[in-house]
């Protein structure tokens, strides 16, 4: 009876191998067609933007949206889209709101992470509950309340309106900025207050330089946030000359018959860039959340 299993024995782990191989190749094929399903749900939108901007607006009307564009180097519409929208003007005013707020915005969070990470005082977890409940009230709820302090203050379309409101602390960003400081060893904060350096000297030369994959995360979701937000420039900026990327989006809106290959070039105009920096920026992105949310 052992002859005859040691016989066998060989074979069984050779059917079990081939099993393995064959189901591991199947889970691998149905993961392929999965992420080509959702692949093509995200690009279909855009490739039927980018085919009706190819058109003129006569040959839209006439053969619709998925038939193929006569001539596929038609790039008057963005052209036009470009001068109707103002965009250079647009692109000058986000840049600007972009430049100020995300480096304030993460000094400052950054900073009350530190505070939070580090010290220890009466009420600590009692702010820390505090600073999430906001999280949980409808930003709507605080417009008519918000509106009345930026007007009160004199702010009431300028930049600085907008950019106070982006400055203002975000609470995605802290709790990351807190994951990633309590990763960083106390002994290195111990080690420099033996020599002598101050609370400020520790956070600028120690928990700043380790906190840069946080950083960048920090950076990315901040300027993509700034970017596509509509309702903080036309809410508390609605002058035309301080208009944004997204509000220049609204110029094609209207009640009249809307000239969709217009519209569609536009919208790539603001799209484009977003999904450029997303594409080359994504590692920062997901190695900055999950290496925070892992201790």
């Amino acid at each position: 009876m052992s002859i005859i299993s040691k016989k066998t024995k060989p074979k069984d782990d050779l059917m079990i191998k081939d099993t393995f191989i064959i189901s591991n190749k199947a889970g691998r094929i149905a993961s392929y067609a999965i992420l080509i399903f959702f692949m093509i749900l995200v690009f279909t939108p855009l490739l039927i933007l980018l085919n009706v901007s190819l058109k003129s607006n006569q040959e839209y009307m006439l053969k619709g949206v998925y038939a193929l564009p006569e001539n596929i180097l038609n790039f008057k519409n963005y052209a036009k889209a470009f001068v109707t929208g103002k965009f250079a003007l647009g692109f000058k005013n986000t840049l600007i709101l972009i430049g100020v707020s995300v480096p304030v915005s993460l000094l400052t969070g950054t900073m009350v992470a530190y505070a939070m990470g580090r010290f220890d005082f009466v009420l600590k977890k009692l702010m820390l509950l505090l600073f999430l409940v906001p999280t949980f009230i409808p930003a709507m709820t605080v417009t008519i309340a918000t509106f009345t302090l930026i007007r009160n203050l004199g702010l009431y379309n300028t930049r600085l309106a907008g950019m106070l409101l982006y400055i203002g602390t975000d609470i995605m960003q802290i709790y990351i900025f807190l994951q990633f400081i309590n990763q960083i060893p106390v002994a290195l904060d111990e080690s420099a207050r033996i020599d002598g350096a101050s609370r400020l000297r520790i956070y600028w030369s120690i928990i700043l330089p380790q906190m840069k994959p946080a950083l960048a995360t920090g950076a990315i979701l901040k300027v993509l946030g700034i970017y596509n937000d509509f309702f903080t420039p036309y809410m508390y900026m609605p002058k035309s000359n301080l208009k944004t990327v997204a509000t220049a989006l609204n110029s094609f809106a209207g009640d009249r018959m809307a000239d969709w290959p217009l519209m569609s070039s536009a919208i790539l105009f603001v799209a484009i860039p977003t999904i450029v920096m997303y594409i080359f920026m994504q590692r920062y992105i997901i190695s900055g959340v999950t290496d925070g949310a892992v201790k």
